[in-house]
């Protein structure tokens, strides 16, 4: 089944009592029935909202949202784009109920997609602030907060950076930006993980500047103090919003677009591997010498999956998935079964990525499976056309993912072995997850925001017979 739904679709479908919701890059939210995508409702979130697009990715001032809408009783949870607001309507008619603005920074943007949980909504807060000039960059702080689902009202709001009073110069940066956020209901916990920072204060530069001078290298985050949360997978309680713990994974990562190059004039010293967290942690159990510890595993934009104990944020295991890139690594969202860890491996740099534990090797993307116990690689998948790939969704012993090769593809695997059993050819990049519910799986196509990849105009329903 196909439904026409404007120009590109990047995000994945939520779904319930047989409706399908999802946002489109025209600015439209839909509702449509699962059994034949006939329309329910579509609103248009600029007259919903009476907001003006504070970006310009889509080339005009429409208002869009890139998230996966959530479900919350009967309500439907939107979070838009640019400006920085989450909004409230009703789930059976598109009606908004009310609209909260979660940062007023110019270039903030929400991609998160929230969790609902208990009569409210968990989200965190990204920006485009790093592709400024460097004389702009950089004031913008990551943030992750509580809304309360009746009135919007935001209950907590917890900043992953120090205030730096609206001024460049300081830390700015550790956004928080893909996949929904996790819940650990027996610890209180809700675990979430942040990007790269985009400037530090010129007293860290200089300090990184005589490390890389040196000619025996020191701890690579000596200069950043612990609790500058950038590149790090954290637990905050569900009432307060407190950081309960935290763990930084890679070191020194200050970088923002204009500073592709490290040469570039005005540029802070490298390493500047832009090593994001592009997903919430998941939760999972392992079993470690007869004794069940609960864990919590995200891929970075470095290629690394990272395990950690949720008790304290304590390294369990890490292991290189595939090659980071700019784009990543893992990137969107892994998921897991319990049984493996699959993610994806955007490989966009075009590296040599050996697909282990075989020794072939592909310049392209791939999906990884690994054990949850110990981390080990148990099989790898290039995607075909040497094309990198989506978010992957776990459904029934069968993974799910896209490729944003031009015409397309989206494949279903066998999680055992890396096996693709299927694909069906969409005819626009698929760049968004694919969503599973009662024997279908949801997926939209097209994503022009990158201009090597193809426009789409339509959401996809794959069915069981």
């Amino acid at each position: 089944m196909e439904v026409l739904c404007g120009e590109r679709h990047n995000c994945n479908t939520s779904n319930l009592w047989w409706i399908v919701y999802f946002p489109s890059w025209n600015g439209y939210i839909y509702a449509v029935r699962a059994a034949d995508g006939s329309l329910v409702w579509k609103q248009n979130l600029q007259a919903l909202t009476g907001l003006n697009s504070t970006i310009s990715l889509t080339n005009d001032s429409t208002i869009v949202s890139r998230a996966t809408p959530t479900v919350a009783d009967d309500k439907l949870i939107i979070a838009i784009y640019g400006p920085a607001y989450v909004i409230a309507v009703k789930r059976v008619t598109g009606e908004l109920l009310w609209k909260r603005q979660l940062d007023k920074h110019p270039a903030a943007v929400i991609t998160m997609s929230g969790t609902y949980y208990m009569r409210a909504f968990y989200v965190g807060v990204s920006s485009l602030e790093e592709t400024y000039n460097i004389e702009d960059c950089c004031k913008f702080r990551g943030s992750f907060a509580k809304l309360d689902v009746q009135t919007g009202a935001i209950l907590w709001q917890t900043y992953m950076i120090p205030d730096n009073n609206g001024k460049k110069g300081g830390y700015a940066g550790a956004a928080l930006w893909g996949s929904s956020p996790s819940i650990d209901t027996s610890r209180n916990h809700v675990y979430i993980a942040t990007g790269n920072l985009y400037s530090a204060p010129e007293s860290v530069e200089e300090c990184q500047e005589r490390q890389n001078n040196q000619t025996v290298p020191t701890h690579p985050d000596e200069c950043i103090e612990p609790d500058i949360h950038f590149d790090s997978m954290l637990a905050l309680d569900l009432n307060s919003g407190e950081i309960k713990w935290y763990r930084q994974l890679g070191g020194y990562d200050v970088w923002f677009f204009a500073c592709r190059n490290p040469s570039t004039p005005n540029c802070p010293p490298g390493p500047n591997p832009d090593a994001d967290f592009g997903e919430a942690p998941m939760v999972l159990s392992i079993n470690v010498n007869g004794t069940k510890l609960d864990i919590v595993v995200a891929v970075q934009k470095s290629g690394f999956a990272w395990a950690l104990d949720r008790n304290n944020g304590n390294l369990v295991w890490s292991t290189e998935a595939g090659p980071g890139g700019t784009l990543g690594g893992g990137t969107w969202g892994a998921a897991t079964d319990n049984r493996r860890v699959y993610t994806n491996i955007a490989n966009s740099n075009q590296l040599n990525f050996t697909l282990a534990p075989s020794k072939n090797v592909t310049t392209g993307g791939g999906w990884v499976a690994m054990d949850p116990g110990t981390g080990r690689i148990l099989w790898s998948t290039a995607v075909p056309y040497n094309a990198t790939t989506n978010p992957v969704t776990i459904a029934n012993g069968v993974l799910f993912a896209g490729s944003t090769y031009r015409t397309g593809p989206v494949y279903a695997i066998n999680a055992a072995s890396g096996e693709i059993l299927w694909s069906y050819e969409t005819g626009a990049s698929v760049y968004g997850g694919l969503s599973a519910s009662k024997g279908c799986v949801y997926v939209g196509h097209g994503y022009r925001v990158m201009p090597a990849l193809t426009a789409g105009t339509s959401l996809f329903a794959f069915c069981l017979n």
